[in-house]
């Protein structure tokens, strides 16, 4: 639909219902206007599947890796495949926005949001993203690129302000948002952070370089509720404030257009943009109503299994994989992550997922008569306990598996009752007179001892077993942080003595205060033996078995929207476990499972490390497919890991008096260790296969110029015994360079495979603007000319071929 079709319908509305429409309706709806033709647009949060309006775990999602695993694909064809996942399932699920890519940076290895993001470099960031959001609206589906800019770390992520220069801000943070606009975006959303002293949903940023340079011509929203002010947004470049309907924009916008605060002609801009999407979404007249291809189930899922392989990185091995089903007879496999892995990061992030196919379901199925599976959790890794679910309790008034919710007034009178089947409960319906949340179970033991309870949210809390009150208190919280408030509260824990057989009845409840959430937890923990008899027992199982496999990883309160990570070290006794198992048993696989660095002090003594990020809902399928050679793994690091947090040259993520400096500039990433002269564990661009390569020749232009892309052609040989995926990576350099530069950087890739002994060439583009820097003094972008070095190799930091291009002028 063109500008005067859209101006036509604009003409119709009065002042107070183009301000209407600049609200959500709802926390998930943007509002409609029947006498335009327009509907209702419905939102949903998405990076790693898409939930839909409602936190119901009866309504299941399908559960992509994480982003941080999409990153390390380095394909961009199966990201947009998985990008037209996340579209079928918004189809289904009626929604027409999701809110998905995260376009921010790996900036500091402890940012808690690093699962969610795709990489440290701004280029393969954009390129990745760029790839999701053609998937996703070639559907008809809007995807948002976010948090539009510098919400690269979550500490005071709410009130911080960040602080980086001009061309800081140009060259990294904002190129991969270039890129995304690039690609032909139709929502940007703005975070909650400052950049420069300015508050990110009124920066002037939104208008330049965004809708003014770049020609972004969607929809500016706000991150949910990050609008805190009337005038200074509604005259910026922000077109959406949500949620809603409560907002600092209706009748105050209102009232500020008519006193000549705000001009009416940027609500009319913001409203002409808004409809531009409805039309895009199919939520104005003529309606178009979306339809996804069918797709199975069964492909569906054989995609997210692929996708597990595809970003699984394989960090060492020593001959050890892939493991030869037919020499092994026992196969040891240890760890909680092994039966319970994370396969999804915390925060707004989240879906609920059925059918979740555990490594040790995986590997149990793929040996299955074949070999023996023997498991051990070894010690707990201090993870808090599980909520409540449909494995051990029922609801005590149908005896169906799961819980009994319900919800009280102020008399305690029942006002809503529902079967569920978790204890985690986000977003009840909450009917008029709602005070009090309840959750009950009927829960029998499979073990005696002291048991572990836990109740979170915030306000008044009790936790009763068979009528003993375990815990009674006030708890007000000191966040308005909305991951934490809405989906991750902090859980209060008690202890109680249970018996095997004797059933036990757990009744939760929390009051309802104003701005507090809806968020209800009821967790609980089975006795586990000391760490020190979990840990000889899990020794013992990897002595008597041909091969072990340890699982380890972090925990769901240690990466998660909301909240920065405060080390990196996996936590409870996993180092240990794994220095013991692989004492006892020199053929042991390591398999990590988290969604960013983690520090792995043992990794030279393993047999193999293999890093599977939060891989999703095939997490088991896809690990089996890799740990016996039925896939290789595809995958190479999106960032640089360190052996140790202090080796680190960028961490900090806690601002000082209220402001975050950017201080390193250009240098993040494998950029910051070159400048600082640090070998890390392991470079971005990292990634072992199961075979070999030798790179047998380089065909480079020996002149180029400034404003023309130039091709690499790199042939490479498998020299290995099978056939492989090899990712070869270009870097430039500039020596002598009249600007700061970093010592090299990522200007591109391509992949490509080969049998065993044969050749194949890869075709690397580099283009103009991987040579291009940005100048403070003409606010403007420029090429340097003359002699660049171009580097061919694995990773940034195992390079097998220099050269030089010289740059001329256009």
């Amino acid at each position: 639909m063109d500008d005067e079709a859209l101006d036509r319908l604009i003409g119709k509305l009065s002042l107070e219902q183009k301000v209407r429409l600049l609200t959500g309706a709802t926390t998930w709806r943007t509002a409609g206007e029947s006498g335009i033709g327009l509907r209702e647009m419905v939102t949903s949060d998405g990076p790693a599947g898409v939930r839909g309006e409602a936190w119901d775990e009866r309504r299941s999602s399908a559960l992509l890796p994480s982003a941080s695993a999409l990153g390390a694909m380095w394909d961009e064809e199966l990201v947009e495949r998985l990008g037209g996942l996340l579209a079928r399932e918004a189809i289904r699920k009626g929604v027409d926005v999701v809110l998905a890519p995260t376009l921010n940076l790996h900036r500091s290895p402890l940012g808690g949001r690093h699962f969610e993001c795709f990489s440290e470099d701004p280029r393969l960031t954009g390129r990745t993203g760029a790839a999701l959001i053609r998937g996703v609206q070639a559907l008809g589906v809007a995807a948002t690129a976010k948090h539009y800019v510098g919400n690269d770390s979550e500490t005071d992520r709410l009130t911080v302000d960040v602080r980086a220069s001009e061309r800081t801000l140009r060259e990294v943070y904002l190129l991969p948002f270039e890129a995304a606009v690039e690609a032909g975006v139709w929502v940007v959303m703005a975070g909650y952070n400052a950049v420069g002293g300015t508050t990110m949903t009124a920066s002037p940023l939104l208008a330049e370089p965004l809708k003014g340079d770049w020609g972004f011509d969607g929809v500016a929203v706000s991150d949910w509720a990050a609008v805190r002010s009337t005038e200074e947004p509604g005259r910026a470049a922000l077109d959406l404030a949500m949620p809603g309907p409560d907002s600092p924009w209706g009748a105050n916008l209102v009232r500020a257009v008519k006193d000549g605060r705000v001009a009416e002609e940027a609500v009319d801009e913001k409203v002409r943009r808004l409809l531009r999407l409805a039309a895009r979404v199919g939520a104005l007249e003529p309606h178009h109503p979306r339809r996804a291809p069918a797709t199975a189930a069964r492909a569906t899922r054989a995609l997210l299994r692929r996708a597990v392989s595809a970003g699984s990185v394989l960090l060492r091995n020593d001959a050890v994989l892939p493991l030869d089903s037919a020499e092994l007879s026992t196969v040891a496999v240890i760890g909680v992550h092994a039966a319970s892995p994370r396969v999804q990061g915390g925060g707004s992030a989240g879906v609920f997922c059925s059918d979740v196919v555990t490594p040790l379901a995986g590997i149990r199925s793929r040996l299955r008569g074949r070999a023996r599976v023997v498991y051990e959790p070894g010690p707990a890794p201090g993870a808090p306990p599980a909520p409540l679910g449909t494995d051990r309790c029922c609801d005590p008034r149908s005896g169906a598996p799961g819980v009994l919710l319900r919800v009280l007034d102020a008399a305690g009178r029942e006002l809503r009752a529902e079967h569920r089947l978790s204890g985690r409960q986000l977003e009840p319906d909450l009917p008029p007179g709602a005070r009090t949340v309840e959750i009950a179970a009927v829960l029998r033991p499979r073990q005696s001892g002291e048991w572990t309870f836990g109740a979170g949210g915030f306000g008044r809390i009790t936790l009763t077993v068979d009528d003993h009150v375990l815990l009674d208190g006030e708890f007000p919280g000191d966040t308005d942080d909305p991951a934490v408030v809405h989906v991750n509260p902090p859980v209060h824990t008690v202890r109680t003595v249970l018996t095997t057989q004797r059933p036990v009845h757990v009744v939760a409840r929390r009051e309802l205060v104003p701005g507090r959430g809806r968020a209800t937890v009821v967790t609980a923990a089975p006795p586990g033996p000391s760490p020190a008899t979990a840990l000889e027992e899990a020794v013992r199982a990897a002595r008597d078995a041909d091969a072990a496999i340890v699982v380890v990883g972090t925990t769901e309160h240690s990466e998660t929207e909301g909240y920065d990570r405060a080390g990196l070290s996996l936590g409870g006794h996993q180092d240990e476990l794994v220095r013991a198992v692989t004492a006892a048993n020199p053929r042991t696989v390591v398999v990590v499972n988290s969604g960013g660095p983690v520090e792995l002090p043992w990794r030279e003594e393993a047999g193999a490390v293999l890093l599977t990020w939060f891989p999703g809902q095939e997490a088991g399928a896809g690990l089996a497919d890799v740990l016996f050679g039925h896939t290789e793994p595809g995958g190479r690091l999106p960032t640089t890991w360190a052996a140790t947090l202090a080796d680190a040259p960028v961490t900090r993520t806690r601002p000082v008096d209220g402001r975050l400096d950017y201080a390193e500039g250009l240098h993040i990433g494998y950029r910051a260790w070159l400048r600082a002269g640090r070998e890390p564990a392991y470079w971005f661009g990292h990634g072992l296969g199961y075979t070999t390569w030798a790179y047998a020749a380089v065909e480079a232009p020996a002149h180029v110029l400034a404003d023309e892309p130039f091709t690499v052609r790199v042939t490479v040989r498998n020299t290995g015994s099978r056939a492989g995926r090899e990712v070869v990576q270009v870097y430039l350099a500039r020596p002598g360079s009249a600007v700061e530069r970093p010592v090299r950087w990522f200007a591109g890739h391509a992949a490509v495979r080969a049998e065993a002994g044969r050749t194949a060439s890869a075709e690397v583009v580099v283009g103009p603007s991987a040579l291009r820097h940005w100048s403070e003094a003409d606010h403007g972008w420029a090429t340097e000319p003359g002699a660049y070095r171009l580097m061919v190799g694995r990773s940034a930091g195992d390079l097998r071929w220099e050269g030089t291009v010289t740059v001329s002028g256009p």
